[in-house]
C-alpha cells in the first residue's frame, strides 16, 4: 500500500509511465502479454485512485472538522449561546461556499467529519486509503445518536484487531458500503445500551406512507413499515413476479414488482389475473434464541434479507402460526446453525436453509442480493469429486452462479460457520463476507454469583466478551449429553432430530 497521497500519486505515475513504454513498444520482452499487462495496469490504476480519492476525503475530513474547531478558539468563552451558534453557522456556510455545495450538504459534511475525526481507528483507515469515504460516512451516520463510550466499542469491534472480539472475515473496506452498513447496524442493534423493543416501538409510532411526483409523469410510493411487514410484502411480490413470468410475459422482475403491489393495493385484477398467478412459496427463516422466545430476555431475533427485529416481534410470529416463515434454533455457544450433511446430490430443503442462514446472501464479492432469489451451488462440482455438505455447498444469484461456471471466478473452502472467500480471475483474493454469528444472551436468573465474570458487561446477560469457562453452566459435565460436533453427517440421529419441531417451526402463512 503507498504511503499516504504522494505514495499514490508516485505508484499511479510508475504506471503511466509502464503502460506508455507497452503501447509504444519499447523495451518490451518476447514474453509479455502486451494486451493483458495492460489490462493489468487499467485495474492496478482503478485501484490506486480510489486509494487515492479515499485520502484526499480523509484530508477533505480533517479540515472541516479543524475549521469548526478554529471557529470556536476564535469565539470569546464568554459569548452568548446565540453568538456561539451564530459562529457556528458562518463557518459551515463558508464550507458551502468554498465547495459550492448547499447549506445542508455543508452542515451534513462537517457533522460527519466531526464524527469520524473523533475516532482515530476511522480516520486512520480513511488516511491509509484502504476504505472509502462512504465506509467512513457509515460509521458515522451508524454512531450518531450512541455515547461516547459506546461508538468507541462499535469501532474497536471492526477497525481493531486486538480488540476483545473482534469482526470476523472481510476488513471494511472490502466490503461494498451496503453490506457493510449491514454489518454494522446488526451489531448496533445487538449493542445498542436502550433496548430495541422500545426503539421499535418508537419507529412503529412514526410508520407512514409517503407520496412524491416525479418527472415524466411518474411518482414515488414508500412506506415506513415495521421490518418483518415489509419483508414479507417484498418477498411475496418476489415470488409472485417469479410465477408469472414465462416466455409470453414481457415484463421484467423489476417491472412486475410494482404492477403486482398496484394491483393488490387497488383490488385491480384480485380475483381474475392475479388469483391465477402460480406464486411459489418463498421461506424466510427467522433465526429466534431460545431464551428471548420464551420472554426471558430482550434479545433481538434476526430476519433473514433484513436483519435483527425486536424479540416481540418474532414471538408474536410464532403465535400467529404457519408456514412461511421459520424459526432456527442455533448453537447457543457461539451463535451459529449447526452442519448437516449428506452423501447424496440431491439437497433437502433443511440443508438449503442452513446454507441460506450461514451466507445470509450470494455469497460472491460485493453482491447483495438476498437470500429468496439465491441458488444454492457445489463449489467443488459433483462431478469432481465435491460432497453434499455444508462446508462444499454456498449460496450464489443466478448471475454469479452462470459466471462462476463460464470464467476463472473460483471460491475458496466453506466451513460450517464461514462463507467461502473468493480469486478473480487477475489472482485478487477477497475474503468471505461473514455474517459474524455472536452467543446468545442469557437471562438474570440464569447468572451465576456476581463478579464471576472476567467482563462487566456480563452482568446485563450479555455474555459474548466472556470466555467459555465463563458462562452459566447450561450443561451438566457429564456425558449425558451429546455434542452435535462428535455426530458424523450420516449419523441417524440426525433424522430424528429433523423430525423435531426444535430446528423448524413454521411461523406465518404465505397466503
Amino acid at each position: 500500500m503507498p504511503e499516504g497521497i504522494g505514495g499514490s500519486v508516485a505508484a499511479l505515475d510508475a504506471l503511466d509511465s509502464e503502460d506508455a513504454l507497452l503501447a509504444a513498444g519499447v523495451g518490451v520482452g518476447a514474453d509479455v502479454d502486451v494486451l493483458q499487462r495492460r489490462y493489468g495496469i487499467r485495474l492496478e490504476r482503478l485501484e490506486l485512485r480510489s486509494h487515492l480519492a479515499a485520502q484526499l476525503a480523509a484530508g477533505q475530513a480533517r479540515e472541516a472538522a479543524d475549521a469548526v474547531e478554529f471557529q470556536q478558539a476564535m469565539t470569546p468563552p464568554d459569548a452568548s449561546v446565540d453568538d456561539r451558534t451564530y459562529a457556528e453557522m458562518s463557518v459551515v456556510e463558508e464550507i458551502a461556499g468554498v465547495l459550492t455545495i448547499s447549506s445542508a450538504a455543508a452542515g451534513a459534511l462537517v457533522e460527519q467529519s466531526r464524527r469520524i475525526c473523533a475516532q482515530p481507528l476511522v480516520l486512520e483507515a480513511l488516511s491509509a486509503g484502504t476504505m472509502s469515504w462512504q465506509h467512513a460516512r457509515i460509521v458515522a451516520d451508524e454512531t450518531e445518536s450512541l455515547t461516547a463510550e459506546d461508538a468507541a466499542s462499535l469501532v474497536a469491534h471492526f477497525f481493531d484487531p486486538d480488540a476483545r472480539n473482534p469482526a470476523r472475515g472481510a476488513a471494511p473496506g472490502d466490503l461494498v458500503p451496503s453490506r457493510f452498513r449491514a454489518k454494522v447496524r446488526g451489531w448496533r442493534e445487538r449493542h445498542h445500551p436502550e433496548s430495541i423493543e422500545k426503539r421499535h416501538a418508537k419507529g412503529a409510532a412514526d410508520r407512514r406512507m409517503e407520496y412524491t411526483p416525479d418527472r415524466d409523469g411518474m411518482a414515488w410510493i414508500s412506506l415506513y413499515l415495521p421490518g418483518d411487514t415489509a419483508c414479507a410484502i417484498w418477498n411475496r411480490t418476489t415470488a409472485t413476479a417469479r410465477g408469472l413470468q414465462g416466455p409470453n410475459e414481457p415484463r421484467t422482475l423489476t417491472q412486475l414488482r410494482p404492477d403486482i403491489a398496484a394491483s393488490l393495493l387497488l383490488g385491480a385484477g384480485t380475483a381474475t389475473e392475479l388469483s391465477k398467478v402460480p406464486a411459489p412459496r418463498v421461506d424466510v427463516l427467522v433465526t429466534v434464541p431460545v431464551f428471548a422466545l420464551l420472554g426471558a430476555t430482550d434479545e433481538p431475533a434476526v430476519l433473514d434479507g433484513f436483519g435483527p427485529i425486536p424479540a416481540s416481534r418474532a414471538r408474536r410470529l410464532v403465535a400467529d402460526g404457519a408456514d412461511s416463515f421459520y424459526r432456527v434454533l442455533v448453537d447457543p455457544r457461539d451463535g451459529a446453525p449447526l452442519e448437516i450433511g449428506r452423501k447424496n446430490y440431491r439437497l433437502t430443503e433443511t440443508i438449503k436453509r442452513w446454507i441460506r442462514l450461514r451466507d445470509a446472501k450470494c455469497t460472491f464479492p460485493g453482491c447483495t442480493n438476498n437470500t429468496p432469489d439465491n441458488e444454492t451451488d457445489h463449489l467443488t462440482a459433483w462431478d469432481h469429486g465435491g460432497t453434499t455438505g455444508i462446508s462444499n455447498l454456498a449460496q450464489l444469484c443466478p448471475r454469479h452462479h452462470r459466471l462462476k461456471h463460464h470464467t476463472r471466478w473460483t471460491p475458496g473452502q466453506a466451513t460450517s460457520k464461514d462463507p467461502p472467500g473468493w480469486t478473480s480471475p487477475t489472482g485478487r483474493h477477497y475474503e468471505p463476507e461473514h455474517p459474524a454469528p455472536e452467543p446468545t444472551h442469557w437471562p438474570q436468573w440464569l447468572m451465576p454469583a456476581a463478579g464471576q465474570f472476567i467482563d462487566a458487561r456480563c452482568a446485563d446477560a450479555r455474555c459474548i466478551d466472556a470466555g467459555p469457562e465463563d458462562l452459566p453452566p447450561w450443561e451438566p459435565d457429564d456425558d449425558s449429553l451429546i455434542d452435535p460436533d462428535d455426530l458424523s453427517p450420516d449419523d441417524p440421529l440426525w433424522a430424528e432430530l429433523l423430525a423435531t419441531q426444535l430446528l423448524e417451526t413454521p411461523l406465518v402463512p404465505s397466503g
